[in-house]
């Protein structure tokens, strides 16, 4: 979930291609405020009017999905995390392990009988976004709102307080069932997300901390913010872990922006594919490719804009490294923009090919991919968070959309992607918009996982011909932003 600044969700009919980026704003997106960094984040917006839900419209926490997909089981929230403002986040996995982040913490899960998950441990340490990844005895934690210090008894600070602290902590996990505290490391602007760079040769985690602006009332967020913190976390001494650089991406400014499109003042989320030396940076205005062969070192080698695109969200490779699917967070995760006003290419995938080589590569957009389901006027629903699903020869994804549920679907043909399964939660309430639906939707070791904001962690079976080869595909651990070679196993 993300704030940019300038977003606004706007109508999408009657305009060409070229038009829409002059479109004047018109409907304002719930949650669309600095409140989603952590400063008193409003989770409900009242309906001026509550229409009957559109046709095809589950009712409240009704079930629809097709024959496909699923559900096993459903674990919610537990107390201290159940409130409607303590949001199910990201998940990692290791091992028979998941690994969920919460606005006030994180909570370890026992997957190893996906159709009986467990809670093994629960760690409260209030800060938003609180996603995670782990590696080995380690687990990363970022911090994106103001807190009186870097301890999980820490307190919310108003954001113009100069002792204000975000950035990274790290836990030692080794006995899920007691997680202990280790050290932290702050950051400028906070960790939004982080993206985990293993090195097992130095026997470090490096850790690109993605983090944005404009916030003027922080000296290290206001503008230029061009730049990411790169973390190193010693394996064997993590309470050594410090910052060991910060890398400007856009020494020209990046993207200025306009009433539209978020002006580039950092990045919200990077993808690494250490087994290709490539990263994909979503960067507000900007999606980029990078050369991370040296992972100090990042070089960006191609930059793009899209005038479809609000605010550049995340990036998933195909296996080949030929391909990246970058997700446009339209509202900021918190309007409704599944709806017919808004349309299908606003809010939604666009998929790029990856031509050339080496530093003489480019991104070449081949077409968007939007859910065709069309949701109610009080669910948030826009593109976020998925994973691929290791099929050999076909580029498959699952993903999260809010309340507009998980979608399964495949891209092989960039041109021509196309929806090959869902599962989805009618609205939490016909009458307001109740800040909810899946964050997180991924694939690991045979079954779908989903964190959902509000009702807890999800497990799903996908039973499908297409996507059956995929089950011989099994990982130890599995950090989706640092994406491993879906046939090889593994995991990075």
């Amino acid at each position: 979930m993300s704030t940019p600044p300038s977003t606004s969700v706007r109508p999408a009919h009657g305009t060409t291609l070229r038009d829409r980026r002059r479109v004047p704003r018109r409907t304002a997106a719930a949650g669309l405020s600095l409140a989603l960094l952590g400063l008193g984040l409003p989770t409900a917006t009242a309906a001026t009017s509550a229409p009957p839900l559109p046709a095809g419209v589950p009712a409240v926490d009704q079930v629809a999905s097709t024959p496909n997909l699923l559900q096993l089981a459903n674990v919610p929230k537990q107390q201290g995390f159940e409130g409607v403002d303590a949001f199910g986040t990201d998940i990692a996995f290791q091992d028979d392990y998941a690994y969920v982040g919460n606005y006030q913490g994180f909570t370890i899960y026992d997957v190893k009988h996906p159709q009986a998950p467990s809670i093994v441990s629960q760690v409260l340490c209030p800060g938003s976004q609180n996603d995670v990844s782990v590696h080995g005895d380690l687990l990363f934690l970022s911090t994106d709102s103001s807190r009186s210090d870097d301890s999980c008894s820490s307190t919310a600070l108003p954001a113009s307080e100069e002792s204000a602290w975000e950035g990274i902590k790290v836990f030692d996990v080794s006995d899920p069932t007691s997680p202990r505290y280790v050290s932290a490391v702050e950051t400028k602007c906070g960790s939004h997300t982080h993206t985990l760079l293993p090195d097992e040769e130095s026997r470090t985690a490096y850790l690109y901390v993605s983090s944005y602006g404009p916030r003027e009332e922080f000296p290290d967020c206001a503008p230029p913010h061009d730049l990411i913190s790169i973390v190193a976390v010693p394996f064997d001494a993590p309470e050594d872990a410090s910052l060991v650089a910060e890398p400007v991406l856009f020494p020209d400014g990046g993207n200025p922006g306009d009433e539209y499109t978020s002006a580039t003042s950092g990045c919200h989320d990077i993808t690494v594919y250490p087994a290709k030396d490539l990263a994909a940076g979503a960067c507000m205005g900007d999606g980029i490719l990078m050369d991370i062969s040296e992972p100090l070192y990042p070089r960006v080698i191609e930059r793009v804009q899209d005038p479809n695109f609000a605010f550049w969200h995340s990036a998933t490779f195909n296996d080949e490294g030929t391909k990246v699917v970058f997700t446009d967070e339209l509202g900021g995760g918190g309007a409704a923009t599944c709806t017919r006003a808004v349309g299908a290419e606003l809010g939604a995938d666009a998929i790029y090919d990856i031509t050339g080589s080496g530093d003489d590569r480019y991104l070449e957009r081949r077409s968007y991919f939007k859910i065709p389901r069309i949701n109610a006027d009080t669910e948030n629903c826009v593109a976020h968070n998925g994973s691929l699903i290791p099929v050999p020869g076909r580029d498959i994804m699952v993903q999260a959309w809010y309340q507009g549920g998980i979608s399964v679907w495949d891209f092989t043909d960039s041109a021509n992607p196309v929806e090959i399964g869902y599962w989805e939660r009618g609205p939490l309430s016909e009458t307001e918009l109740v800040i909810g639906g899946s964050w997180s939707a991924y694939y690991y070791n045979g079954y779908i996982y989903s964190s959902d904001i509000q009702k807890g962690l999800d497990v799903l079976a996908l039973k499908d011909p297409l996507t059956a080869p995929a089950r011989s595909v099994k990982w130890d651990r599995l950090n989706v932003q640092s994406q491993p070679e879906a046939t090889r196993g593994r995991g990075a």
